[in-house]
């Protein structure tokens, strides 16, 4: 069952959080390249799998940075603020672009919901495309001796 996100999800660092987050994140970072072991309050040793321990240096490092994190499943669907606000677009503008079909969504009742799997690849899309026209941009502009 695909998880619905809310708002309360993103967590907001304190400063003490901030500074904890600068030690660690520096401590992790000068460590040998080895499997990230854990010790628990009660003597107990984990290993982690790198895949954790990639995710967890990026969560110290933004933490460090003093900006709020969340974490969101591939299979996690969005309502549509939440999937504007992720694109930094507002909501009639995200619905058109469901509407147009330039993205997937399910309806649940009469809700739509967007996929985060499927709003990372048109984000990705987006960019690439973004990207590709200012690089077009510029090479007209040094053709046309602008001075750019």
């Amino acid at each position: 069952m695909a998880e619905t996100l809310t708002k309360t999800d993103a967590v907001v660092p304190t400063p003490q959080d901030t500074e904890l987050a600068v030690e660690a994140s520096r401590a992790l970072a000068a460590r040998p390249r080895e499997r990230l072991r854990i010790r628990l309050g009660n003597d107990q040793e984990l290993i982690l799998p790198h895949a954790a321990e990639l995710l967890i240096a990026h969560l110290l490092t933004e933490m460090a940075q003093g900006n709020a994190v969340t974490l969101i499943p591939v299979h996690a669907e969005l309502t549509t603020q939440e999937a504007a606000d992720f694109l930094n677009v507002s909501r009639p503008y995200l619905i058109r672009l469901l509407e147009e079909g330039k993205m997937q969504f399910r309806m649940v009742g009469t809700h739509r919901r967007v996929k985060f799997s499927d709003l990372t690849a048109y984000k990705k899309d987006f960019e690439a495309a973004q990207k590709a026209a200012f690089e077009e941009l510029a090479a007209q502009s040094q053709e046309m001796k602008l001075g750019y």
